[in-house]
């Protein structure tokens, strides 16, 4: 057994928002309030916002920018969580000129993670059923035709990675909500081989909704020899310092076998995905950050993961901006010490899995962006995210803005069917996608 971190699935508290009695408050309850709030205070609700769905196109361009945050509860905190529907007749995914999409997979039960391995087959986690699944397009016309468990009974799983990379890995691992586990691997294998080997220990999972964020990502250093393993807060804010948070919020480093380890970086709310850039070696994460706020705040973040470095969480948000729920500052010493995220994104996205492309079906200035899929916001009066979008670089470098790549899951009456989690490129270079309100996997790829 690997080395002990910590072990709670205690389930937290729902996080209560509390209506702040302000004039645009007041206002914004009744649609003549609505118009006079855009007209007297400058309201963004009464119009199309960066990152409201209804402006949402492939190709468009999203810059979140520090300086136009606004101030804490300057709108209400609410609970505004998607009207799940099934996929109405007709519906259309949209994607940038000169690419397709199309269904690749369906009928599954809440699939999240997604992994090419070497041999191309695709590896589904569909964490509620504890399943990981494997599917071969064994005639190469894009639609899978085995289709495998190759674990089941595993608790709560999301990220998984194979190691070592190249051709021939030797490893599954497996990120469960409560432990990093490893099954031997050999290329083709449809099946387990043999009982996991546990790597280290985590804390357990609560709710969703206001913290207790239960997915544990994992992904491998360029040369193989370290592990990062990323565990989001149990809750939104952690007003009473609960001691449960304990080890939380932050992104591990070890060696391979679970020895050795240590934190990478702390204060980051949730890293639902970890990605290593192919050239420059750098960590990557996508984070969501917390709720209660009000509509524009906080801004999810796509960065740069700094060895050492501390976002934040929970007394400070985007640098030195104190979370004003916690009235006293007893730790206002590390302001100075807050790192700011390379790529912000609009409020309660919920970005979850990021990859970079190394492709070669896509054009060439596509290849080793990022891209990432927004799960869809609850905390916000108009929705926002239920997209993938890319990410640009230029020789790793972030350009501050993302742009939608895959967008029309949310109807023209804001109805949702559908909602993005994982990322992986197909031995062939398209781009799959799962979807687990629609429980399917979808295929892009370009003409």
């Amino acid at each position: 057994m690997g080395p002990q971190i910590s072990a709670d699935s205690t389930l937290l508290r729902k996080q209560l928002f509390v209506p702040q009695g302000n004039l645009m408050n007041n206002l914004w309850r009744t649609g003549a309030g609505l118009v006079m709030a855009a007209c007297l205070l400058g309201s963004t609700r009464a119009q199309t916002s960066p990152g409201d769905w209804q402006a949402d196109a492939p190709g468009k361009r999203h810059s979140v920018s520090i300086a136009d945050l606004p101030a804490p509860y300057s709108t209400e905190s609410v609970s505004n969580g998607p009207r799940l529907i099934p996929r109405p007749e007709g519906a259309m995914l949209h994607v940038p000129e000169g690419f397709e999409i199309q269904e690749y997979a369906s009928g599954f039960k809440n699939p999240r993670y997604l992994c090419c391995a070497p041999n191309g087959d695709i590896f589904v986690v569909e964490s509620e059923q504890g399943v990981i699944r494997v599917l071969r397009d064994a005639n190469s016309d894009g639609k899978p035709e085995v289709r495998k468990v190759f674990v089941s009974g595993l608790r709560k799983p999301f990220g998984i990675a194979f190691y070592p990379s190249g051709s021939d890995p030797r490893y599954l691992y497996v990120a469960n909500t409560d432990s990093v586990i490893r099954f031997p691997y050999a290329n083709g294998d449809l099946k387990a081989r043999a009982t996991p080997e546990e790597i280290c220990r985590l804390s357990g999972y609560g709710l969703l909704t206001g913290g207790g964020h239960w997915t544990r990502d994992v992904a491998f250093s360029n040369d193989g020899t370290k592990l990062y393993v990323s565990i989001g807060s149990l809750s939104n804010v952690d007003e009473s310092n609960d001691p449960r948070e304990n080890r939380r919020a932050r992104i591990f480093v070890m060696n391979p076998d679970g020895s050795g380890v240590k934190d990478f970086a702390t204060g980051i709310r949730n890293a639902v995905g970890l990605a290593v850039h192919p050239h420059t070696g750098d960590l990557w994460a996508s984070v969501n950050e917390r709720d209660g706020l009000g509509d524009d705040l906080v801004p999810d973040y796509i960065t740069r993961v700094k060895e050492g470095g501390f976002y934040g969480w929970p007394w400070f948000y985007l640098g030195n901006h104190p979370d004003p729920r916690h009235r006293k500052a007893p730790h206002s010493h590390l302001a100075r010490k807050v790192l700011v995220p390379d790529v912000l994104l609009q409020a309660h996205s919920a970005s979850l899995k990021m990859l970079f492309y190394t492709g070669d079906q896509f054009p060439a200035k596509y290849r080793h962006d990022a891209f990432a899929a927004f799960h869809g916001s609850w905390n916000r009066e108009i929705r926002t995210g239920y997209k993938v979008v890319r990410v640009p670089l230029k020789n790793g470098e972030p350009q501050g803005y993302y742009e939608d790549f895959i967008t029309g899951f949310v109807t023209p009456k804001g109805n949702v069917w559908g909602r993005p989690v994982g990322l992986a490129v197909a031995k062939d270079g398209s781009l799959l996608m799962s979807d687990d309100g629609n429980n399917t996997i979808w295929r892009i790829w370009t003409k």
